[in-house]
């Protein structure tokens, strides 16, 4: 029976490191695969796709394993809001939606009076 090779992990310095030299220096993937020493270019190609689209900082969370549907939390990603937080938040936005829409009728109000105020003089 073949063995399995181990899976290497890499921390998030290394892998931000790996970036920000393959793109300062303008190397291929393959390049950068040879210039490191790993194994493939997808791994590369994710990596500069996560730098590029959440940052930096989203390289140093861990990302391996299922996302747990209890907590409804997604692989290397922040936990979705209590119930009751969410809804209110809910309700401040349309509160604030609320408020904005009076505020603008209160202006349309107040700019007409003032035109009505300039012809009478």
């Amino acid at each position: 029976m073949p063995e399995k090779k181990k899976q290497k992990t890499y921390s998030g310095e290394f892998k931000i490191e790996v970036v920000e030299t393959m793109r300062k220096e303008n190397l291929s993937y393959k390049e950068t695969v040879r210039h490191f020493g790993l194994r493939s270019d997808k791994q590369v190609r994710m990596w500069e796709r996560i730098y590029l689209e959440e940052g930096k900082e989203a390289l140093l969370l861990e990302r391996r394993g299922r996302a747990c549907a209890a907590s409804g939390t997604r692989k290397g990603r922040k936990p979705k809001l209590d119930k009751q937080v969410e809804e209110d938040l809910i309700a401040e936005n349309q509160r604030l939606r609320m408020e904005i829409d009076y505020l603008k009728k209160l202006r349309a109000l107040v700019l007409e009076e003032e035109r009505q105020n300039r012809k009478h003089k």
